[in-house]
């Protein structure tokens, strides 16, 4: 192979994993999906806003940065992006570790866990691993998903009661205590019922206001009122985004982001939820948004364009980004069918920060507050977490472990152990379906696939005796297997030939291979043959490459039942 050929078939591969949705879209686009475009891009841009300022403080980075992430996060996501509806931004899952980041490693220490998230997802695109982090455990998504949401409750009660704490603790349950210790002394009934107010808004308006969001009618209607209470009665008390933050309505300039061997070593493990945790939920909601529009995604396109975004924000400020399922849903009830709605989303939050960027800093505290309360009420998915609690002991064990370490301790410690708990009880579960046994005398061939007369049983010559592997033969099943070679290697009576039936085994891996290599090494000890019946292709090329097929004879390596007893009257027995 030259390197012209090289060179051609590296691009191939590239082009394939790389196919941004909008260059495939454009082709056929005309006037009318344009307008369509327009109209739901003007509506998610507006749903967009409140949702962004509020993630962004929360987070605990001013709230033109969770402005900036969505609209240079949301513009990249939209332009390279797999999916055709997906709107990408700042969303309620990175609060916790976005804000656990700031205060261990300060801003400069979460850009360069942006940026290090953002090579990652491009490296997993890039591998096509798009399919494969889709398949994460639901009850790990759900466990985590949920412990966010908790966590993002209680970060919230400090400006819902209006209380007074210089240095809130990061982690769960000492903020409970903090909360305890403030309450009697800083609580503030006016901040408390501007959250609730702000609350029953968002609850109650879609019933008589359709196409404008809760948030946003909460965050207008709030503001206005308590405008007029500071201005009119005097009542003070009530802090605003003005109170504690500076807005800068422009968008920044380009920092530079230092990154060295000692950073990467240090927040590697940040980084690395923040790109598996992107990845989740962009991947989930393109693949929500398929079930809707009926498209189909580019799921490692997807990752890239992720990766390109994270890549991107942080060097402006900004914080990750991901898509987000409430917003991408939003696009396409309102018509959107394009990344056209993508881009045009982030054009109306760049003219909103322009223009009325210092409007915001009218908004009360406690109302951000109910808003995040409502959104971190939607992620808690608490029906299907009761339900799960329902399934097999497995499944509550890896739920429940991943919802406590994500409340508890950190979102990092939670999904790296619930990966790792669900991959063994996983294996668990596969190894005790998985069987071993051995027949010396007949095999009974009433059901058998093999079966090639009318007789229900096969016997089996003088001297012969058949293992039967059921299941994948790998590590997991290496004990069964041992058991079984030590029980037949006891016996007083030693085997002529041995006949391993691998017709139910699907695969097998390097420790199934280190067991038939020891199965031959053992026999050919004894002087016993080893024949392999209803061997697939692809265990057939792995024999081939690991050099075991030579070694026990490629006539030994038979395709059925039938073929192994033909095989056993050539060798004479």
């Amino acid at each position: 192979m030259n390197l012209s050929t090289i060179l051609h078939f590296t691009n191939e591969q590239i082009t394939e994993t790389f196919r941004p949705k909008l260059l495939s879209v454009i082709k056929n686009y005309n006037k009318e999906k344009f307008f369509k475009d327009l109209m739901a891009g003007i509506i998610v841009g507006i749903v967009a806003l409140p949702l962004a300022i509020a993630f962004g403080i929360a987070s605990g980075v001013s709230p033109e940065k969770g402005l900036i992430t969505a609209i240079i996060g949301g513009f990249i996501v939209s332009m390279l992006g797999g999916c055709s509806v997906q709107i990408g931004g700042p969303t309620g899952a990175f609060i916790i570790i976005v804000y656990g980041i700031i205060q261990q490693y300060g801003i400069a220490g979460l850009a360069v866990a942006t940026v290090l998230a953002g090579l990652m997802l491009i490296g997993m695109g890039l591998l096509r691993l798009g399919n494969v982090i889709k398949f994460m455990p639901y009850p790990i998504i759900v466990g985590f998903t949920s412990g966010i949401a908790l966590v993002i409750f209680t970060t919230q009660i400090k400006d819902l009661l209006g209380l007074k704490i210089d240095n809130l603790p990061a982690d769960f349950i000492s903020k409970w205590f903090a909360y305890g210790k403030a309450i009697t002394s800083s609580f503030n009934p006016w901040a408390l019922i501007t959250g609730i107010i702000s609350i029953a808004i968002i609850i109650y308006s879609p019933k008589f206001i359709k196409k404008i969001p809760g948030s946003l009618v909460a965050i207008i209607v709030v503001t206005v009122l308590v405008y007029f209470l500071k201005n009119l009665l005097g009542i003070n008390t009530i802090e605003t985004i003005g109170d504690r933050f500076e807005i800068n309505a422009t968008l920044p300039s380009p920092e530079p982001i230092t990154i060295n061997i000692e950073t990467i070593n240090l927040l590697l493990p940040a980084a690395f939820t923040i790109a598996i945790l992107g990845a989740i939920e962009s991947l989930l909601s393109a693949t929500v948004a398929d079930g809707v529009t009926g498209d189909k995604q580019n799921s490692n396109t997807e990752l890239i364009a992720q990766g390109a975004a994270n890549l991107v924000t942080p060097i402006f400020g900004g914080i990750p980004v991901t898509g987000a399922i409430a917003r991408t849903m939003t696009n396409i009830n309102n018509g959107g069918r394009s990344p056209v709605a993508g881009l045009i989303h982030a054009v109306v939050l760049l003219l909103i920060l322009l223009f009325l960027g210092p409007l915001t800093k009218h908004i009360p505290m406690a109302c951000l507050a109910g808003v995040l309360i409502i959104v971190a009420y939607n992620m808690s998915e608490w029906k299907t977490f009761r339900s799960l609690l329902k399934n097999p002991k497995s499944d509550v064990i890896v739920l429940c472990v991943t919802f406590f370490l994500t409340v508890i301790f950190d979102l990092t410690i939670a999904i790296e152990i619930g990966i790792l708990l669900a991959m063994v009880l996983l294996v668990k579960r596969i190894a005790e379906t998985a069987t071993v046994s051995v027949v010396k005398d007949e095999l009974n061939m009433s059901s058998d696939a093999e079966k090639t007369t009318d007789n229900d049983k096969l016997i089996l010559p003088a001297g012969v005796e058949v293992y039967e592997i059921d299941g994948p033969f790998f590590f997991g099943i290496a004990n069964k297997f041992e058991n079984s070679m030590r029980w037949t290697g006891s016996d007083s009576k030693r085997a002529k030939i041995r006949i391993l039936r691998m017709r139910k085994v699907p695969f097998i891996d390097s420790t199934g291979l280190h067991n038939l290599e020891s199965l031959h090494r053992m026999s050919s000890k004894e002087g016993t043959q080893l024949v392999l019946s209803g061997v697939n292709d692809k265990i057939k090329a792995m024999l081939k490459k690991s050099g075991f097929a030579a070694k026990i004879g490629h006539d030994n390596i038979c395709s059925n039942i039938n073929e192994a007893l033909d095989r056993v009257k050539e060798l004479n027995v």
